[in-house]
């Protein structure tokens, strides 16, 4: 994809803050057990990066990952199925927010584990070409994962075996609570460069400079370029995870805050569209989910006999009343 389409842009960032919306909602009815991650106001980098991949190609995120499985093409009624822990769900209620799976659209999954989704792209890339499948790879992760082990290994591999993977920063400046600034020596780029791997750094609250970028990466990857890191400067509009709506945590200003919130993906994006154009694709979103969120409360939940299935690829079940299975 060379040019961006501002209509599908801007569908797809406004269905994901509707969805996540929505989704608070339901975490605020008991529907959604555990609360969520919400990723409001980084949505346009789900959005720009995965307009820029065909639908063979892969993507790994993380526990604020319901952008990136919306943005590759998942269906947002059987996703919001998922997060309800319904049998109707993505992954029949096993994997809920923070490892939804979609493997018909190249989502392998959200993770909860900070840093092991590049890793587990990495592998799943390069075993993919190996087959001679020609696909690339794109990995959200957040500022706080830079530090990790497990995320700069997948660096060193990607680099050294030129396996064609994106590695998407998140920057939202917190990794929870934590400044960037206090967790963070040097800079998340030259962690890239460090492994010879081509850096940038993108505004992340604009769609089509995210699209821009990620095109362009893409195209050079998917030529035998190797991977390549982008970081994308954004910012968290609402709460870490949805308990902080119960338990307030005092570490950003309410200033800060209004001044992160001016750049909002969802208008910078729908400002590109007439008036007339952007109230219809709304008005389509909104029927999107009214029919997701009917669709996932009217789903079974599992049943406990079946807790133990499909934890094994093989088809074995793991052990119950202490024998194996």
């Amino acid at each position: 994809m060379t040019g961006a389409d501002p209509v599908g842009l801007y569908r797809t960032v406004r269905l994901i803050r509707r969805f996540e919306q929505r989704a608070i909602d339901l975490v605020h009815h008991g529907q959604i057990v555990g609360g969520i991650h919400p990723y409001l106001g980084q949505e346009g980098i789900a959005a720009g990066v995965c307009a820029a991949l065909r639908p063979a190609d892969l993507v790994t995120g993380t526990h604020r990952g319901h952008g990136h499985v919306l943005a590759k093409g998942a269906d947002p009624a059987r996703t919001m199925a998922e997060l309800c822990g319904r049998e109707t769900g993505l992954n029949r209620g096993r994997g809920g927010s923070m490892h939804a799976a979609d493997l018909s659209v190249g989502v392998l999954g959200a993770n909860a584990i900070v840093g092991a989704a590049g890793a587990i792209l990495t592998g799943a890339v390069w075993a993919r070409r190996r087959r001679g499948d020609d696909v690339v790879g794109a990995t959200f992760f957040g500022d706080g994962a830079v530090n990790e082990g497990m995320l700069l290994e997948a660096f060193n591999l990607a680099a050294l075996w030129r396996v064609p993977v994106l590695f998407v920063c998140e920057n939202n400046g917190y990794a929870t609570t934590m400044p960037v600034a206090d967790a963070v020596a040097g800079t998340i780029t030259g962690r890239a460069g460090a492994f010879g791997m081509p850096a940038s750094v993108v505004d992340g609250q604009d769609p089509e400079a995210v699209h821009a970028v990620a095109a362009a990466a893409v195209a050079r990857m998917r030529g035998g370029g190797g991977p390549e890191l982008v970081e994308a400067r954004t910012y968290r509009f609402d709460a870490h995870h949805t308990f902080e709506h119960v338990v307030r945590l005092d570490y950003r200003s309410p200033e800060e805050v209004a001044a992160g919130r001016a750049r909002d993906p969802v208008d910078i994006q729908g400002d590109r569209l007439a008036p007339h154009r952007r109230a219809q694709v709304d008005a389509e979103v909104e029927a999107t989910l009214d029919a997701a969120v009917a669709f996932a409360l009217a789903g079974p939940e599992p049943d406990p006999a079946g807790a133990l299935d499909h934890l094994y690829a093989s088809g074995l079940t793991g052990r119950t009343g202490g024998g194996q299975a």
